[in-house]
């Protein structure tokens, strides 16, 4: 892309994440041995999860199974156990394959490994869905360091999570920002939320990486074109496959009235 439009591209984290400490992970009262199935959405909290059971000297049984949100995540556990493909299953990386995976072990006791801040479309469906799953704090994002980071010298941010929004805000304010891109809903909604105005965004069906939205951006600036501010769409085929599996679990879970029968003369 910089050779294309012949920009210079700077790597700056906004955020960091750290581990919790033990103590912050007791006062959560969850119980790791009491559960059959440890669900990974990101690999730091799989090291979070491995760092505190060997603080708190916890043994993670060879029977544990553990469901991951992508084959990335599920291939770095390598890292702490002997991978078995029949304890480790992974989603594709989107939201439904994820959540259709975790239903597929419904009959496990689950434990939701999460980061703080986190998208709350997880454990929220989860438990509409009446699934036996207890969320733990395993990790929280902190604030990068930004102190030689001056935005005028920037014409584009690309901001990737919540995290990302909720620092430049802390840390610049909301007026005289560049042009701002950002990568998924959650982003989205936290950065019109702040009053900030979005000019690219990702993924879309035209744009499906940060890559391609802001190539799309730097076409329309080239031509002279002023980009339209995106928009805030509610996803109504998330809302309906959420809807379409309570239903499943519930035509699943309900008994039979036994019916009466006459007595045989």
């Amino acid at each position: 892309m910089s050779q294309k439009y012949h920009v210079e591209i700077a790597y700056k984290p906004f955020i960091r994440v750290v581990g919790v400490s033990l103590k912050e992970f007791r006062a959560q009262r969850v119980e790791i041995l009491s559960h059959t199935a440890v669900i990974f959405t990101s690999r730091t909290t799989v090291d979070s999860f491995f760092h505190i059971c060997e603080e708190a000297r916890i043994t993670v049984p060879e029977t544990m199974k553990y469901i991951c949100q992508t084959e990335a995540v599920a291939l770095y556990l390598q890292k702490y156990i002997v991978y078995r493909k029949r304890k480790i299953s992974f989603a594709d990386g989107s939201f439904t394959s994820l959540v259709e995976l975790i239903i597929k072990h419904k009959e496990e006791k689950l434990l939701l490994a999460l980061s703080e801040p986190h998208r709350p479309e997880l454990p929220e469906t989860l438990a509409k869905l009446k699934l036996s799953v207890s969320p733990v704090i395993l990790a929280r994002t902190v604030a990068g360091d930004l102190e030689d980071v001056k935005l005028a010298d920037y014409g584009l941010l690309a901001l990737y999570s919540p995290s990302d929004i909720k620092t430049l805000v802390e840390k610049f304010g909301t007026d005289n920002l560049p042009a701002i891109a950002v990568f998924g809903e959650s982003t989205l909604r936290a950065a019109i939320a702040a009053g900030i105005t979005v000019l690219a965004n990702a993924p879309t069906a035209e744009a499906p990486s940060m890559v391609k939205a802001i190539d799309i951006f730097l076409q329309k600036v080239q031509k002279g074109e002023e980009p339209e501010p995106v928009e805030l769409v509610t996803d109504a085929r998330k809302e309906e496959f959420i809807r379409s599996q309570q239903n499943k679990l519930a035509k699943k879970s309900r008994t039979r009235r036994p019916g009466t029968t006459e007595p045989r003369k």
